[in-house]
C-alpha cells in the first residue's frame, strides 16, 4: 500500500504554502459562486465547473495519467467519487439552510479529519494538534455561526463534512509527488461525472452572459484544474490533520474577498474568528517540524501523526 511521504522542512514549508494559496482561491469564490446560482442551477454549476477543468487537466497532463498504474486509478477514483458526492450534498444542504450555517457545519471537517484518521487508519493524535484543532473549530463558529437548527438541511451538509474529511484522510494516505498531476486529472474527470449525475433530471442549464462564463472559467480553471492539483502535491507532503487546519483558512479568505470584492462590512466577529484560525493553524505550523529533514514519514512522522502517516 503507497502512503503519502511528508519531506524535509523545506517541501513541508512550501506544500504549506501551497495550501494557504490554494485555500486563499477557494475563498475568493464565495462571492461569485453566491451570484452565478442565481442564474444556473448548483449542480448544473459544479458539472460545467469540473467538466471543464477535467478536460483541460487532461489535455496538459495526458501522459501523466495515463502512466498511472491501476492502484492510482482506483485512488483517484474513490477521491473524486468522496468530494463529487460531498459537493452535490453540500449544495443540496444549502437550499434548506442559512449559508452561515452550512459554513460552520462545512467547516467541522477540521475536527472530523483527526477523528476519521484516529478511528480508520489508528492515528495517535497529539494534545496539541487537538488543540489547535479546537482553536480552528471555534474560529469557524465566531466567522459563520448565527444560531444553530436541526433539519434536513444540517444533515445534508454534515454529511458532506464527514466526507471532505474522509477525502482528506485518503488523500494525505495515498497521494504521491509522482502521482499527483495524474490523481488530480482523475478525480476532476469523477467529480464532473458525479455532478453531472446530479444534474441529469432537471436538463443542464450553461451561463447566459460574458460575466457569468468568465466567473464559472475562473473557478473551473484556477479554483478547480490549478487548486486541485496543488491539493494533491501539496498533501503528499502534509498529513491529513495539517492540512485539514491550514484549509479552516478558506472562511477567513472569504471574509476578506467579501469585504474587499463582495461590498460587506469589515466586523469585529470576522476579526476574531479569523485571528483564532490563524492562530491554530500557526500552532500547528510551529510543532510540525520534522527532526531529521532525511527521513520519510514512516520512520520520523510529524507531531500530527504519530502512529501512521496520512
Amino acid at each position: 500500500m503507497t502512503t503519502a511521504s511528508v519531506g524535509g522542512p523545506r517541501h513541508v514549508r512550501v506544500a504549506t504554502l501551497l495550501l494557504v494559496a490554494v485555500t486563499a482561491v477557494w475563498g475568493s469564490t464565495f462571492f461569485l459562486i453566491r451570484d452565478l446560482v442565481d442564474h444556473v442551477p448548483p449542480a448544473d454549476f459544479l458539472a460545467v465547473r469540473f467538466g471543464i477543468a477535467a478536460v483541460v487537466m487532461f489535455v496538459l497532463f495526458r501522459r501523466q495519467t495515463l502512466a498511472l498504474g491501476r492502484h492510482d486509478l482506483r485512488v483517484g477514483a474513490v477521491l473524486g467519487a468522496l468530494y463529487g458526492v460531498a459537493q452535490v450534498l453540500q449544495t443540496m444542504g444549502l437550499q434548506h439552510t442559512d449559508a452561515s450555517v452550512s459554513g460552520f457545519i462545512t467547516g467541522t471537517y477540521v475536527v472530523l479529519t483527526p477523528v476519521l484518521g484516529a478511528v480508520l487508519l489508528r492515528d495517535r493524535i497529539g494534545l496539541v494538534t487537538w488543540l489547535a484543532v479546537g482553536l480552528a473549530s471555534v474560529g469557524l463558529a465566531v466567522l459563520s455561526l448565527r444560531g444553530l437548527s436541526v433539519g434536513a438541511g444540517e444533515a445534508l451538509t454534515l454529511s458532506s463534512a464527514f466526507l471532505y474529511a474522509g477525502h482528506i484522510v485518503a488523500l494525505g494516505r495515498w497521494s504521491t509527488p509522482q502521482a499527483a498531476v495524474g490523481l488530480a486529472t482523475v478525480q476532476a474527470s469523477v467529480i464532473a461525472l458525479v455532478c453531472g449525475v446530479a444534474a441529469v433530471p432537471g436538463g443542464l442549464t450553461l451561463p447566459a452572459t460574458g460575466g457569468q462564463w468568465a466567473s464559472l472559467l475562473y473557478m473551473a480553471l484556477v479554483a478547480g484544474a490549478l487548486a486541485l492539483w496543488a491539493q494533491t502535491w501539496a498533501q503528499a507532503h502534509l498529513t491529513a490533520t495539517r492540512a485539514a487546519i491550514v484549509m479552516a483558512l478558506e472562511p477567513v479568505f472569504a471574509a476578506f474577498f467579501a469585504v474587499l470584492l463582495g461590498g460587506e462590512s469589515l466586523t469585529r466577529r470576522m476579526l476574531l474568528g479569523g485571528a483564532l484560525v490563524v492562530a491554530a493553524m500557526y500552532l500547528v505550523e510551529l510543532r510540525s517540524t520534522p527532526r531529521d529533514p532525511a527521513a520519510t514519514a514512516a520512520q520520523d512522522p510529524p507531531v500530527e501523526a504519530l502512529h501512521h502517516d496520512v
